[in-house]
């Protein structure tokens, strides 16, 4: 599973900031049929988490509607220096996490 993180890498305090995440993922509903007749299984995220320094800054559940290759878009206050914690959970209940830092001037 590939993912895109756009998390600025310095910000001045109190900026605004704007956040981007791609994940490359299916996103297969369980309906679809392959190429031999037979259903394509299930496997779709279920929720995204966003975590700022520690602190909970964005969250999404995520439902079988959504679009393969999901990207979501979110803002948050720069105040301090520190880590930006992006975790997803898949159809397993597998969670996957990547840090991104962000140097507040």
């Amino acid at each position: 599973m590939t993912t895109m993180i756009n998390v600025p890498e310095t910000a001045a305090k109190g900026e605004i900031v704007e956040v981007k995440v791609l994940i490359s993922h299916p996103m297969e509903t369980g309906f679809r049929i392959g190429m031999d007749g037979a259903r394509v299984p299930r496997d779709i995220l279920h929720a995204l988490v966003a975590t700022y320094n520690g602190v909970e800054v964005y969250r999404v559940d995520i439902r079988p509607s959504v679009s393969a290759n999901p990207f979501f878009a979110f803002h948050l206050r720069a105040e301090e220096s520190g880590e930006v914690v992006i975790a997803w959970t898949n159809e397993t209940g597998q969670t996957f996490a990547e840090t991104r830092p962000i140097t507040v001037t």
